[in-house]
């Protein structure tokens, strides 16, 4: 209950209030400074962005030490022997947490440069359109951006397994590797991090509800990369999950094994819950607003300008439920800054073509439009090649890997990409800087690809594409 007539609620006036100090709202608390120094940036929970402290970077830490290992493992196929890795819990653990502290260090060397007077420890709910509520504070803004970023998702199924219930958030906590861990969720934290583990020597069983490996859209890679990966670990995109308790302080998990149709039942140290996660709109009194608002409680808004309907209200970042990454809340809290500072003169922003990278061996990727966008259209052609006889990845032994490109049959305009394949993220990197100049196929192939790269692996599923092109 909100006590107006207390002189600690004396209401501060300003041109801008930015909730949350993470990958969006830093970019627009600075992109509202350009406009206006009356900002107040507000933060409800620890500062250090999701991405330096449980999310991006110590993830790629620990998958680097799973990588160190993995290539200890598979070094006799060249004729290198070496004797069994020596896998360290502890070192492993106190490298992440570590590295990990130095990156959130940086954020917070960010936040400390902040002069004191525009930034406020506390949580933050709106009272109307205009006026935010945090701890003994009213600010009265003329306008607002929302970058309170997401929460992983907590499915009921996991109720009553207490504190052998972890997310990534807790993983990166460890002070050593556990035995084993029961990974729910075969999406971009389940794959990489359940790959991670079981290289570095845990035991892990990766369990699906849906039968999809997100993000995977096209059943052709979908149905590759899962042949892939169970030939490495127990993976299971859709299992038949009968029980899941507690029992002598380990999850007990009993499920229907789909190659023979037994039941069987395993023990876990832990299970990690990867099974998406919910923007932080809860509690951010929303309701008290005039905004529409989606089933997940999430105000609708324009993707181009961040604009909430037509009001003063700018969203960004991970709390739209939209594009969950990086570079894009970056971009996100850019425009939403600066349209909040310039309101109501607002104006859209720049949106880069669209590009997810999953850093699990081989790694996954999905450039411009997915084929669930595609799917139907007759004027699609899919050029394709597989990696396992590409001659750059037979030389270095990673020849694993399908590539489906989509191009538009009769302007031959390349639309996208979904691929499993090698050092996918750095052939990302060039599809999406083509599919952003809106280039052909034809003008991709005049392109230069050295000799040997695993780049020529794209130009032959480029020149497979402009085979099938009118």
């Amino acid at each position: 209950m909100l006590n107006m007539n207390n002189s600690q609620n004396a209401i501060h006036k300003v041109d801008v209030v930015v909730i949350g100090a993470g990958s969006a709202g830093l970019p627009a608390f600075r992109a509202v400074r350009r406009h206006t120094d009356s900002v107040v940036l507000i933060e409800g929970g620890v500062y250090g962005t999701t991405c330096a402290r449980v999310g991006c970077m110590p993830s790629k830490l620990l998958i680097a030490a799973a990588e160190a290992a993995h290539s200890i493992k598979t070094s006799s196929k060249f004729g290198v022997y070496s004797s069994k890795p020596i896998i360290n819990g502890h070192d492993v653990m106190r490298r992440v947490r570590c590295e990990r502290d130095r990156f959130v260090g940086f954020v917070l060397e960010t936040i400390e440069n902040i002069d004191p007077k525009h930034h406020l420890r506390g949580h933050a709910r709106f009272i109307d359109n205009h006026r935010i509520q945090a701890e003994d504070k009213i600010y009265e803004a003329k306008s607002v951006v929302i970058a309170t970023g997401s929460s992983p998702k907590i499915m009921s199924m996991f109720d009553g397994i207490g504190e052998r219930l972890v997310v990534n958030d807790d993983i990166f906590e460890w002070e050593t590797l556990p035995e084993s861990v029961a990974v729910f969720g075969p999406g971009v934290i389940g794959l990489e991090l359940g790959q991670a583990l079981h290289r570095l020597g845990v035991r892990v069983r990766v369990f699906g509800l849906s039968g999809s490996l997100k993000p995977i859209s096209d059943p052709g890679i979908r149905d590759y990369a899962e042949t892939l990966f169970k030939d490495e670990f127990p993976l299971d995109a859709k299992a038949n999950i009968l029980n899941i308790d507690l029992e002598n302080d380990q999850v007990k998990i009993s499920f229907v094994d789909r190659d023979n149709g037994e039941e069987k039942a395993e023990e876990f140290d832990y299970l990690l819950a990867a099974t998406g996660r919910n923007p932080n709109v809860n509690d951010l009194g929303l309701e008290n607003t005039e905004l529409k608002l989606d089933s997940h409680g999430v105000p609708f808004f324009n993707s181009t300008t961040m604009q909430c309907g037509n009001s003063s209200i700018f969203i960004a970042g991970d709390v739209n439920n939209d594009l969950p990454l990086l570079h894009e809340a970056a971009d996100e809290g850019e425009i939403a800054g600066d349209n909040a500072g310039r309101f109501p003169d607002i104006k859209k922003g720049l949106r880069r073509s669209p590009v997810t990278v999953v850093f699990c061996d081989p790694q996954i990727a999905i450039v411009g439009k997915s084929w669930n966008e595609l799917e139907g259209n007759n004027d699609v052609v899919i050029g394709k090649v597989s990696f396992e006889g590409q001659g750059r990845s037979r030389i270095i032994l990673k020849n694993k890997g399908l590539m489906h490109i989509y191009a538009d049959r009769n302007s031959g305009l390349f639309l996208g990409s979904e691929f499993i394949a090698p050092h996918a993220e750095h052939l990302a990197h060039l599809m999406s800087w083509s599919h952003q100049q809106k280039m052909t196929i034809q003008q991709m192939l005049e392109m230069p690809f050295y000799h040997p790269v695993i780049e020529e692996g794209l130009r032959t599923a480029l020149r497979d594409a402009k085979s099938k092109l009118q």
